[in-house]
């Protein structure tokens, strides 16, 4: 599985890809920069990709997930309930691609501030 980084600031967060279309697309495109929004405890961020929903895409989503949103081109993180939470559990606005996982703690991502650079590369 490829590694890749989301850096902004001092917070670096390692993503283990997985063998999906999307993430092989998106790993094509790095390295990339962007803007942190913030959606509960999600980050999310714009990238240069462009895909349609895959047939296998949820909203509900484990601690960790790393997945794309197709409506607004955007990588999003999770750690924790969304406004469209209906308990604990992460959920999406509507369904993303899963693209890979955080490789340590995702909470992580809650250091990354709302309209904060972001910028995602290749890991090494």
């Amino acid at each position: 599985m490829p590694l890749i980084h989301i850096v902004s600031g001092s917070t670096t967060l390692a993503v283990e890809l997985n063998d999906s279309p999307t993430a092989k697309r998106l790993l094509t495109l790095l390295p990339f920069e962007s803007s942190a929004n913030r959606w509960g405890q999600e980050i999310y961020f714009g990238t240069p990709l462009a895909m349609r929903e895959d047939a296998d895409a949820q909203a509900e989503v484990e601690v960790g997930a790393v997945a794309y949103w197709p409506p607004g081109q955007a990588l999003c993180v999770f750690w924790g309930a969304t406004p469209a939470s209906r308990g604990d559990e992460p959920r999406a606005a509507s369904p993303v691609n899963l693209v890979g996982k955080v490789a340590g703690p995702a909470a992580a991502a809650a250091k990354v501030k709302e309209g904060a650079p972001v910028r995602v590369e290749r890991a090494g």
